[in-house]
This record gives C-alpha cells, sequence and structure tokens, in this order.
C-alpha cells in the first residue's frame, strides 16, 4: 500500500464544512459618513455638518465666550474704584448723568406739529429785545450795521494773516468753513424763523436770502479768536469773544438764526480751525520729506562723481 507523504496539501473541505462567518480585514483610514445634502428651492446644494461638529463648534464659542467675559475689565473693579470715578472724573460723570435726563426727556416729550412754528429755547429768552427791536426800527438798523463792521474786521483779520503775515490757516479754515455751510444750507433749507426783523445795514445786505443752518458769522468768529489766541493776542480775543457773544443775542433778538445755528456754528469754527491745522502739518511733512529725499539724491550723486573722479 502506498502512502503520501505527510506534507501534502489537504484538499478543500466541502461546501458543507465551511465556516460561514468572515472577517474582513481592518481598514486603516475608516471613511467618513457621508454628509447630509438637502436642495433648497433655487437648486442650491446645501450639506449639513455633522451633529458631533457642530457641537464641538458650539462648545468651542462658548468656551471662547466665558474666556472673555472671564477677563472684562469691570470685574476687575473695586469699592475705591467706584468712587473714584465720581473724584477724578467728573466731567464724565456729568455727561453720564444728563444723558439719563435727555433721554427721559425725549422719549416723554410732545412732538411739534407741522402746522405749529419751531420751538426754539433761544427766541423764549429774547423775547422781550425782540419786541423792543420790533418796536423800534432805528435801533435795530443801528445793531445791524454794528453787526456788519464786525463781520468786516473779522473777514479783514483772517485774510491780514494769510496776505502780510504768511498765515493761512486761518485763511484755509474759512474757505473750509464756508464749503460746508453752503452745503449743509443747501440740503436742507430751514424755514425763516417767525418774527424775523430784517435791517438793509445787515450782512447779507438786505436779508434777501441766506442760509440759516448754521451761523457763518460765529463761526468765522471763532476761527479769528482761536488765531489770536495762538498768536497770544490775548486782548484781541478776549474782545473778539465778548463781541461775538453780543452777536449771538443780536441774531436771536432779531430772529435772524434759530439757537442750533448758533451753537452749530462755535462748533464749526473749532472743527475746521482744528482741520486746517492738520491739512498745514500734512503739507510741512510733505515737503520735508521732499527735501530730505532732494538732499539724499544730491549727497548720493555728489558721492559717484567723487569715486568716479578717483578711478579715473
Amino acid at each position: 500500500m502506498h502512502h503520501s507523504p505527510c506534507w501534502y496539501f489537504a484538499p478543500p473541505p466541502s461546501p458543507m464544512n465551511r465556516p460561514t462567518t468572515r472577517h474582513r480585514p481592518a481598514l486603516k483610514n475608516k471613511p467618513k459618513p457621508p454628509s447630509i445634502k438637502s436642495h433648497s428651492p433655487n437648486g442650491v446644494v446645501t450639506k449639513h455638518k455633522d451633529s458631533s461638529d457642530l457641537k464641538k463648534s458650539l462648545y468651542s464659542s462658548a468656551k471662547n465666550f466665558c474666556s472673555c467675559l472671564g477677563n472684562a475689565h469691570f470685574l476687575k473693579w473695586r469699592t475705591g474704584d467706584i468712587c473714584g470715578v465720581v473724584v477724578h472724573h467728573p466731567v464724565p460723570c456729568v455727561f453720564a448723568a444728563s444723558l439719563l435726563f435727555f433721554m427721559a426727556v425725549e422719549y416723554t416729550l410732545r412732538m411739534v406739529p407741522p402746522t405749529a412754528p419751531p420751538f426754539d429755547l433761544g427766541f423764549i429768552v429774547t423775547k422781550n429785545l425782540h419786541r423792543l427791536l420790533e418796536s423800534r426800527p432805528t435801533l435795530n438798523t443801528i445793531l445791524a450795521g454794528l453787526n456788519t463792521v464786525f463781520v468786516g474786521i473779522q473777514t479783514t483779520y483772517i485774510l491780514w494773516t494769510w496776505l502780510m503775515e504768511g498765515r493761512p490757516r486761518a485763511t484755509i479754515s474759512a474757505l473750509f468753513m464756508f464749503t460746508c455751510r453752503g452745503i449743509l444750507g443747501y440740503v436742507t433749507q430751514l424755514p425763516l424763523p417767525e418774527g424775523f426783523l430784517g435791517s438793509g445795514a445787515d450782512f447779507p445786505v438786505g436779508n434777501v436770502s441766506f442760509f440759516l443752518f448754521y451761523s457763518g458769522h460765529v463761526a468765522a468768529s471763532i476761527i479769528a479768536s482761536l488765531d489770536m489766541k495762538r498768536m497770544k493776542r490775548w486782548e484781541l480775543s478776549y474782545t473778539f469773544d465778548i463781541l461775538n457773544v453780543l452777536q449771538v443775542i443780536r441774531l436771536l433778538s432779531t430772529r435772524g438764526h434759530y439757537t442750533i445755528d448758533l451753537v452749530v456754528g462755535i462748533g464749526a469754527g473749532i472743527l475746521f480751525d482744528s482741520l486746517a491745522g492738520k491739512y498745514e502739518d500734512s503739507k510741512k511733512r510733505a515737503a520735508s520729506f521732499v527735501t530730505s529725499a532732494t538732499t539724499y539724491g544730491s549727497f548720493y550723486n555728489s558721492e559717484k562723481e567723487r569715486n568716479g573722479e578717483l578711478l579715473g
């Protein structure tokens, strides 16, 4: 009887004896489940994040918010710091109190109806002067003529600083101011105040037509006064300030301007004087830059010429 060697291969098992379970090899990079897509009515496909990713992003956002809240500046305040604000910073505290007060006034105020004249507190304060000037036209004309002289003086001073002293800041400021006044005055044309007392001696001559917002008289006076203070012409600047106050009272008494026109005129004079100063500084910086670049270029050229001479 023939025996086969022991290392022979056993025949494959019959289908009846095969194991029923199969083991798949483990995948190193297991694919992520596909994101759920939804079609919007306009045909754009939108991808939705997996819920676990959404939870992670929400947790991260909440953690960052809590971190920022924990480092908030007000959490470091102490009782002494809060009391110190009132002692060391009284002006902002007054502004904060006025903010709350005017919020209450604004939300409880009765609006002026369209058919009624505008409410102006300056007109109420100067109503007695208005009656006086209304009853005495000659006095109104004299005051109007004096006011026109004052306007001429401030215009002359502003031009003098540029033409005679070579300091154009006040002139540039006045040009900025009157240009902006023209734009705003045309964009919003306010009605002439009720009870306006015009005069042929006033400026503009005859008061035929003019912009109400804002007051160029007051703004130009502020520009001239600020220039005087920069040049330490204190007596002249204080004289201009006093005349400007009298000018404001007269304009309110004759109803030549609303109160808001005069107040904004003061702010406009300060604002445009500052802008003119920044304009001058920018021109000076540009001129110094050009000068330094020219100097460096001439120095570089002279060095090249010197080196050429030495090599020659």
